[in-house]
């Protein structure tokens, strides 16, 4: 029978098994098997870079590949057995290997370290990572800008402080969640850039005495470039720090989009209502409908937060070159990952369920007395300066509210008691719809401005 001694991959220069609290603190396999298809395929590559070079043979690279293949679909149908004893996903899969095709297997190690394969095997597993992520903040933007595009001329009152400022279309609002989902789109590819970085190659610190091609392996894999320091590409996982801060970002605004939606349910706005699908009860109270999927985003955007400043911490005090600190990256990042690719899925789902209530939008924009600026611009034209303007139009508002009006229930008497500049023009002024027709240039919230942006978001998406 193998001992534990001659089962470890470093085990020639121990006289004991490793303790067994010891076996159980450092091992990762039963988290890293996530990342066993980039390792195989790294391998793979690996093998066939060595072969090319002469390193091993040709058929030697034949029975490595096969069976690394044979292994491949033994883990993805489930058979695969994993060990803590051999520590991690790297050394379970040689080890197999080893066990299927005998002593060929130890040749696939050759001009390597783990700590280049685990280097390269994160950033295979994140490349790919990125791009699903990518297309799931697509999924978002298209179901925000369908929902924007049927409210184009919906009014709702837009906030400032949290309290009422000028009317707006709901369209308008919910592009803006677009535009700032646009920018973490770009951020991610910005980001994929630097994770598409081949490090296979570089070995533990210093690189190889082999003849190796790093630009074969690297065309074989479908990296754009390679790392230029051995040193560097071991050690830094700043790449994945730089996706966990794209991340944050996402988190952020969809928390922020989430708040909104909350907001909007409560009874005290009643501006949408979500499909019963995406809502919870309560155990206790029968009449209640709560708004769980915008919380638990909202709340899980402090674990993404987390998620990051984990990893700061993991790198921040580390010297050159490789730690085995950085075997505590791998958890960090698969949360990320799991976290914001649920949060997404879970927003393109509800964002089409959500059900537009135009009369209470409507009624909060006119009691927010939100037409007083266009009032004070109406009194610009006229040739009044606009500080002038705005002190008047401020006098006019505190009447408003002491007589309980709206602005557009005032009368041009009432109205001309403040200045005689007023005409009886002022009413197409005073009307929600009036204010936001007249605000029609690029980037504003007048319904024909609206459908422009969302031509071209469709383009963009």
């Amino acid at each position: 029978m193998t001992s534990d001694k001659t089962k470890k991959p470093w085990g020639g220069r121990f006289t004991a098994p490793t303790d067994e609290f010891v076996e159980q603190f450092t091992e990762s396999v039963s988290y890293d098997q996530r990342l066993a298809q980039c390792d195989i395929t790294g391998s793979i590559a690996h093998a066939k870079m060595l072969a090319k070079t002469k390193i091993i043979s040709q058929k030697e690279c034949d029975e490595i590949v096969a069976g690394l293949k044979q292994i491949e679909e033994e883990i993805a149908s489930n058979q695969f057995k994993w060990s803590v004893v051999l520590e991690d996903v790297h050394m379970n899969i040689e080890n197999a290997l080893v066990e299927r095709i005998g002593e060929t297997g130890k040749k696939l190690h050759t001009a390597r370290s783990r700590n280049d394969q685990v280097a390269t095997d994160m950033r295979l597993y994140l490349r790919d990572e990125v791009d699903d992520v990518v297309l799931k903040i697509n999924q978002v933007m298209t179901a925000l800008v369908t929902l924007a595009e049927k409210h184009h001329d919906t009014i709702i009152p837009g906030l400032t402080h949290m309290q009422s400022a000028q009317p707006i279309t709901f369209g308008h609002h919910l592009l803006a969640w677009v535009e700032m989902l646009l920018r973490d789109r770009s951020r991610l590819q910005d980001c994929r850039k630097r994770v598409n970085v081949l490090p296979l190659g570089s070995a533990a610190l210093a690189g190889t005495t082999f003849p190796i091609d790093r630009n074969y392996v690297a065309k074989l894999l479908g990296f754009d470039e390679l790392t230029q320091n051995s040193l560097d590409a071991v050690s830094d996982r700043d790449f994945v720090i730089e996706f966990l801060s794209c991340a944050s970002l996402i988190m952020m605004h969809l928390s922020r989009f989430s708040e909104e939606i909350v907001l909007w349910m409560s009874e005290a706005n009643r501006f949408i209502d979500v499909d019963d699908a995406w809502c919870t009860g309560s155990s206790i109270m029968p009449q209640k409908k709560n708004p769980d999927i915008p919380e638990l985003v909202r709340g899980k955007t402090g674990r993404v937060y987390g998620d990051l400043m984990s990893l700061l911490t993991l790198m921040k005090a580390q010297p050159l070159s490789y730690n085995r600190d950085n075997q505590e990256d791998k958890e960090s990042l698969f949360d990320a990952i799991d976290t914001i690719k649920m949060c997404l899925m879970a927003f393109s789902g509800l964002i089409p369920s959500i059900a537009v209530r135009h009369e209470s939008m409507l009624e909060a924009a006119e009691q927010g007395y939100t037409t007083a600026t266009d009032l004070a611009d109406y009194l610009v034209v006229q040739g009044l300066p606009f500080r002038d303007s705005h002190n008047v139009v401020g006098q006019v508002v505190h009447y408003a509210i002491e007589n309980n009006k709206l602005l557009s229930a005032l009368s041009l008497s009432e109205l001309q008691q403040f200045s005689e500049l007023i005409k009886d023009d002022v009413f197409a002024v005073l009307k929600l719809e009036g204010s936001v027709l007249a605000r029609n240039h690029v980037g504003s919230t007048s319904p024909a401005q609206v459908k422009r942006q969302i031509a071209r978001l469709k383009k963009q998406i």
